[in-house]
C-alpha cells in the first residue's frame, strides 16, 4: 500500500513512519507537514500529485478541511488519527465519508476500542450505576477531555441513551442520575490512561487501559489502514474492526 503521511514530523507522525519502514509491507510515498522546508517533503498535502492508495492523518484537527478536500478530489480513503474537532469539522469529515472511504477515532487502539465494548456492556447490566471517567494525559495534551475520553463515554451513551456529558465538575450540587463525569488530569510525559468507574453503591467495577507507548497508536492506524483499503464510501472506526 502506498502511503501519504499527514503530519509525518510530528510524534505520532515519525513513530507511523517507523512502523511502516519495520513493517516492509507498506510504504510512504510522500511526506507531509507544514513544518517541512524544501527537499524534507511537502509542507501541504496539495503539492504531491504522484500516485498513492491512502492517506493517514496525524497532523492537527484545522487540518480536516484540506485533509476531506484533498481525498475527495484524488478518490483517496483516509484514517484520521487527530482528536478535538469542532462541530464544522466533523460535518466535513462526514460529508466526505459520502464519497470516499473514512476512518475516524478517538483513539487508534485496539485495547480501547475492546475497552469501549466493555464499558457499554458494564453500563447496560447496571442501569442505576453512578459512571465516572478519568482520563490521564501528558502536560502538553491540547484537547480536554481527549477525545479517547469522549469515545469512552459516547460508547456508553449507546447504551443510556438520556446520559449527559459532565466535563470537569467543579461546583456544588448533588450528581444528577443520568451523568457520565469526565475529568482530565494532566502530569509530566503521561502516555495516556483511561479508567472507568462503575458503582452503584453496593459494588464498584473499573475497567482501566494504560499505553505504555505511542507505537500501539501507529500499529492501529495500520490496521485501519488495511480495514478501510477493503471498503467503500462510509464512516469507520475501531468499533467496526472489533465487531
Amino acid at each position: 500500500m502506498k502511503i501519504i503521511l499527514n503530519g509525518a514530523n510530528g510524534r505520532m507522525g515519525r513513530i507511523v513512519e517507523a512502523a511502516i519502514q519495520a513493517g516492509g509491507a507498506h510504504s510512504v510515498v510522500a511526506r507531509v507537514d507544514w513544518s517541512f522546508a524544501a527537499g524534507d517533503g511537502y509542507s501541504e498535502l496539495n503539492q504531491y500529485e504522484g500516485l498513492a492508495d491512502m492517506v493517514i492523518d496525524f497532523s492537527n484537527h484545522a487540518a480536516t478541511q484540506a485533509v476531506t478536500e484533498y481525498c475527495v478530489e484524488h478518490r483517496l480513503p483516509v484514517v484520521i488519527g487527530t482528536t478535538g474537532q469542532t462541530e464544522e469539522e466533523l460535518a466535513r469529515i462526514e460529508a466526505a465519508a459520502k464519497e470516499v472511504p473514512v476512518f475516524l477515532s478517538g483513539n487508534m487502539s485496539l485495547g480501547v476500542a475492546l475497552l469501549a465494548d466493555l464499558a457499554k456492556k458494564a453500563a447496560a447490566m447496571f442501569p442505576n450505576a453512578d459512571i465516572e471517567i478519568v482520563e490521564r494525559h501528558h502536560n502538553q495534551k491540547l484537547d480536554v477531555p481527549s477525545g479517547t475520553a469522549l469515545l469512552l463515554a459516547r460508547r456508553i451513551r449507546e447504551a443510556r441513551p438520556q446520559a449527559e456529558f459532565v466535563i470537569g465538575r467543579h461546583e456544588n450540587g448533588k450528581r444528577t442520575a443520568n451523568e457520565i463525569g469526565i475529568h482530565s488530569l494532566r502530569l509530566g510525559s503521561e502516555v495516556g490512561t483511561h479508567e472507568i468507574i462503575i458503582a452503584n453503591g453496593s459494588e464498584t467495577i473499573t475497567l482501566k487501559h494504560e499505553a505504555e507507548n505511542r507505537a500501539l497508536f501507529a500499529d492501529g492506524a495500520l490496521v485501519a489502514a488495511e480495514f478501510l483499503a477493503e471498503k467503500g464510501p462510509g464512516l469507520y472506526d475501531m468499533k467496526d474492526i472489533v465487531e
